[in-house]
């Protein structure tokens, strides 16, 4: 059986900048291959000095990691500072946000969301197809793994 998706009419987003999706809460932010290699080009670091400086290991599952950008201590974004200082070379994730399959579950998950963050349900409206879009480009680049 095939369910309309919540976002079959479309759904509202503007990002306010309020960095609630970057600060004081601890979270992952995984990075695809792409990711990797344009925030190493936009710090001026090789491959190795950036995962080495910038990146962390997460257990995916039992026998597999994810590569995620580090937080700072209080729960920030490592690239936090006073707004995003890698903006222009900021992840797919953090560029798709809100648009995540676990957000578009359910009208309950985008609600959930939406508590936390003030742009969601406010400025102008994405389409079917502008949604699907960034699922598509989410799955085309998928986060960096390692087995473990």
């Amino acid at each position: 059986m095939n369910e309309t998706p919540v976002y079959s009419g479309g759904l509202s987003f503007s990002c306010t900048r309020c960095s609630a999706c970057c600060r004081h809460e601890s979270g992952f932010v995984f990075l695809s291959q792409n990711d990797l290699s344009s925030l190493a080009k936009s710090c001026q670091m090789d491959y190795n000095a950036f995962v080495k400086t910038y990146c962390r290991w997460v257990s995916f599952d039992r026998n597999r990691e994810r590569l995620s950008l580090r937080e700072k201590s209080n729960y920030d974004c490592v690239f936090w500072d006073n707004g995003c200082a890698v903006y222009q070379a900021r992840p797919l994730q953090c560029r798709t946000f809100p648009f995540w399959d676990s957000i578009l579950v359910s009208a309950a998950a985008w609600k959930a969301a939406a508590e936390h963050c003030p742009g969601i349900g406010r400025g102008r409206p994405r389409s079917r197809e502008e949604i699907e879009a960034y699922l598509r480009r989410a799955e085309a680049e998928p986060c960096i793994e390692r087995g473990i």
